[in-house]
Formats: structure tokens, sequence, C-alpha cells
């Protein structure tokens, strides 16, 4: 009597959250989401399971996922079984053209898969694509130094709205093609940030190791303005690895993302959490004339 009375309990607290949640399905109906996946979250295999069924759930309630993923972790692997020695310039890889064809190699082929995979087996209709295809992200060098690492100067996301009208989610590997037939490797964040700008998406979720922007004392910012966080910057309370990610999120909301957050890819549910529940998740950065987190 006592499991079948705490299993009837679960089984209510379930029905009240699905309830509860009916406004947020509602709000995010049609939205555009570009998720950045990476961290410690894509290498394991229950992590991956959990965000595979989170993404279905999404596109199964009408929300459009885009899925961008890094991989330097395996990346650095495979270079190193290779026996590809990697040299470093103020702190970016130098990457030549033997490290590119390992970079293709490993985040179009090995990674990305593995996402697609995961998603499929989950119910989901995932396709699987790189920056290189359609012209989806024409890049230019960063910094010739550097080699063939790049930045996104032409998007064309026509291939990506092909794909939600077919019902499909789209994983994208960070790679973009340059005017003359050169592939370069892309930050992920800056790749997801610029998918994102490009679709005018209505979040772009940057999953990280950390729960969000902290403050000084190390309490979570839940929701900060872009001046707020400029301001942050140069007091050097942002500081380290999360200056690049609220670069992306500054950068993506000049071109028309409505908010970017940044949160913990590691906690269960992250990305449901944040769209569908009052709670929210992580750090939320939008412009200040823009509405607030839940509307």
């Amino acid at each position: 009597m006592k499991k079948q009375a705490a299993m009837t309990s679960d089984w209510i607290a379930t029905a009240r959250t699905l309830s509860e949640a009916l406004p947020y399905l509602q709000r995010y109906t049609g939205a555009t989401v570009v998720i950045k996946f990476g961290g410690n979250a894509m290498g394991d295999d229950a992590a991956m399971t959990t965000f595979a069924r989170d993404v279905v759930l999404m596109r199964q309630v009408g929300v459009n996922p885009v899925i961008v993923h890094g991989g330097g972790p395996m990346i650095n692997d495979m270079l190193e079984r290779l026996g590809i020695e990697s040299t470093f310039l103020r702190g970016k890889r130098v990457t030549d053209l033997a490290t590119i064809e390992v970079v293709e190699m490993i985040l179009s082929g090995l990674i990305n898969k593995r996402i697609v995979q995961a998603i499929n087996d989950q119910g989901g209709r995932a396709v699987g694509l790189s920056g290189k295809d359609a012209r989806l992200m024409v890049c230019a060098a960063d910094d010739p130094e550097l080699g063939f690492v790049g930045r996104p100067e032409e998007m064309n996301p026509d291939v990506l709205t092909r794909l939600f009208e077919a019902g499909m989610i789209p994983v994208v590997a960070p790679l973009g093609a340059g005017r003359a037939g050169e592939t370069y490797n892309v930050n992920g964040d800056t790749a997801a940030g610029a998918i994102a700008g490009a679709l005018k998406a209505d979040r772009l979720l940057l999953l990280t190791d950390v729960a969000g922007v902290k403050d000084e004392g190390g309490d979570v910012l839940t929701e900060l303005t872009p001046e707020q966080v400029r301001a942050l910057t140069d007091e050097g309370v942002i500081a380290g690895g999360m200056i690049p990610k609220t670069e992306t999120a500054l950068a993506a909301i000049e071109t028309g993302v409505r908010a970017v957050v940044i949160l913990d890819g590691r906690a269960p549910n992250a990305c449901l959490l944040e769209l569908f529940t009052d709670h929210g998740a992580g750090s939320l950065i939008r412009a200040p004339d823009r509405h607030p987190r839940r509307s």
C-alpha cells in the first residue's frame, strides 16, 4: 500500500508539473532555440541520452532546436594518438593543414554522428552537417598566424529553416568554408552565436561546466543586461573562460537574438528547466528593452 501511495504521489506531481509547464510550452511553440552542447556532458553516455531526450521533447512540442557542438578534448586525444604536435600562440592552437584534417574528421565524423545517433535513438529525426554545408558559415582567417582558425563573416541559414520545415533537428559541427574552398575550425561558442544571430533565435543556450555568471561572492546572477556584463568584465568579476562566453552572448544579442542563457550542462534536464519552468536556469543576458525572462 505504501508503495502504491508513493507511486500515486509521483504521478500527481508529474501531472502537476506538466500542467504548470503549459504557458511555457505555448510561449515557445514555433520558437528557434540554438544550443551549444559541450563540456563534460558530451563525453558521458548517460548525460548524452538525457540531453537527446530533452531535445526530442522540445521538437515534439513545437520548438525548433539547433545543436552546435564542440569537441576539443577528443581532438586533443586524436592528435596525440597520431603524433601530431600542437603549438599555441597567445593561448590559441596553431592549426596547420595536418591538424585541420584531424579536426574535421573528429567534429564532422565521430562527434557529430554520435549526437545525431543519440537524438535518433530517442525518437527524433536529427541531421548532421557542418558550417561548410550549403555555405551555412563562410569564414575568413581569424589570425593568419593561427592557420586554419576562422571567424564567420557570412551566414546562409536557409538550410536550417528547410530542415525545420521538414521536422528535422539540425546538429552542426563548428567548421566553416573559406571563399577559396579551404576549411576553417571555428570556436564552438562563436559558431553557435553566429548561427543564432542569423536565425534571429529566441534563445541561445550556452551549456558549460559552471552554473552561470557569478558575482564577487560566488553567487549566480540570474539576469543581466549587456551593460552589466561589460561593467563586471571591466571590474574583473567576469574573467577567464567566462569572458569568451559573455562576449558571444553580447554579439548574439546585437545581431537580434532575443536572449542568451549561460547554464550548467551537467545538470539534468537543464534546457527544459530553463525553457519550461518559472525557475529558469543559469544566467540570462538580454537587452533591457526586451521582455522579462518568462514572457
